[in-house]
């Protein structure tokens, strides 16, 4: 069983900023495709950004501009820093690391981040 640690949600009102972590073994991040994914309540969930090994980076329009995604080799980690939060990025979001076009796949928990007044 992969683990994928995330850590860092909560709540902030609007405007406001977070920086999640996810955390995985070392034998998975050296080699998967790592992303962040979201689901808000009765939506799907969808892809917020990923970030290869090499460090190419893809945004779902709605983030673009404000969100960004990193990754950290030497620690086995990736952030998913969040400004300008707006109510509508309020979902559960998860960790995600892929490889061979999803033919291997792993999930975190989740964590909620709730932007709210």
């Amino acid at each position: 069983q992969v683990q994928l640690v995330e850590s860092g949600g909560g709540l902030v009102q609007p405007g406001g900023s977070l920086r999640l972590s996810c955390a995985a073994p070392g034998s998975i991040f050296s080699v998967y495709k790592m992303g962040w994914y979201r689901q808000a309540p009765g939506k799907q969930r969808e892809l917020a950004a990923d970030i290869t090994t090499g460090g190419g980076r893809n945004y779902a329009d709605s983030v673009k501009g404000r969100f960004t995604i990193s990754r950290d080799n030497a620690k086995n980690t990736m952030y998913l820093q969040m400004n300008s939060l707006k109510p509508e990025d309020t979902a559960v979001y998860y960790c995600h690391a892929s490889r061979l076009n999803g033919a291997l796949f792993h999930w975190g928990q989740g964590t909620q981040v709730t932007v709210s007044s």
